[in-house]
């Protein structure tokens, strides 16, 4: 069995990817790939996973959450999405270390399913913007909780990213940024239902919608209509070319909220997030989606 697991970041794309997937579902199912419901999975696994930390697996752990994964269905491939895989997002951060709990948590899947194929799909985000949210919902946002001895110009996702692969070598994981998401999104699609690029699949623009005036969408649709032979990386410079002339400039903005940070602690912030991206892709075993 292979089994997809899109771990979220939080405050990423909320639940879209999800959205669009189950828009799929029927087209899928006939190519051997489960969309599951999310209460189908998200609280057995969650209190699996839990269980975990005081037990060992059950014998018979693989086959029940399978069994409630696929309800009778037949497939050979299942995609779950939840943001909380990786715990909360009130522990999401803790001592200067985003989803410190990532590495364990992926180990335990192994052994929940040592036999079956694992993936990771996740976004990321920059941390000048998420961590303002994070910092909020936290359970302890003391600076010795949330900080440890760290400040906000230490914060990698790499660190995270390293020591999951590390600790969980069996699961390959593909990564991309939250930013790319609209220009990409089609591609995210295709690439965790393993769907051609020639295949049409339901929602490839849900996410554009969100950043581009209606006139904006309904021209870069006609565009698309007449030129159909336009695919991959044109299609990204297509879209690249609307979103100049017809981006929701409100929708691209973001509103910063944290005590004392100035505006050129925010650039240094970004500066390191475009460094840490490239680190990212240096790390064996992660794919790293972009334009």
């Amino acid at each position: 069995m292979q089994l997809v697991l899109h771990t979220g970041a939080h405050y990423t794309e909320e639940e879209r990817l999800l959205k669009s997937l189950l828009a799929n579902k029927a087209m899928l199912a006939k190519r051997g790939t489960c969309v599951p419901g999310p209460s189908t999975y998200r609280g057995l696994f969650r209190d699996t996973l839990n269980a975990m930390y005081k037990s060992s697996v059950s014998a018979g752990a693989r086959d029940v959450l399978l069994d409630a994964v696929l309800d009778d269905s037949e497939a050979d491939r299942a995609i779950l999405s939840d943001a909380n895989f990786f715990r909360t997002p009130a522990t999401a951060m803790i001592e200067g270390m985003l989803y410190p709990a990532a590495p364990v948590r992926m180990m335990r899947m192994v052994q929940l399913f040592p036999d079956d194929e694992l993936q990771i799909f996740m976004a990321i985000r920059n941390p000048a913007t998420l961590l303002p949210i994070l910092y909020d919902v936290s359970g302890d946002n003391s600076d010795a909780h949330f900080w440890g001895t760290k400040d906000p110009l230490d914060i990698r996702w790499s660190d995270t990213l390293g020591l999951l692969r590390d600790s969980a070598p069996e699961i390959a994981v593909t990564v991309w940024c939250n930013e790319d998401a609209p220009l990409i999104w089609g591609n995210i699609l295709r690439e965790m239902t393993g769907v051609p690029a020639n295949q049409p699949i339901a929602g490839e623009f849900d996410l554009l919608e969100t950043i581009m005036s209606k006139e904006g969408m309904k021209r870069f649709l006609s565009y698309l209509e007449a030129h159909p032979e336009i695919s991959g990386a044109q299609q990204q410079r297509v879209i690249s070319a609307f979103l100049d002339k017809f981006a929701l400039e409100d929708a691209l903005e973001e509103e910063l909220d944290m005590p004392d940070w100035t505006d050129e602690l925010v650039e240094e912030m970004t500066d390191n997030y475009d460094q840490d991206v490239l680190r990212i892709q240096q790390i064996p075993g992660i794919r790293f989606l972009q334009p």
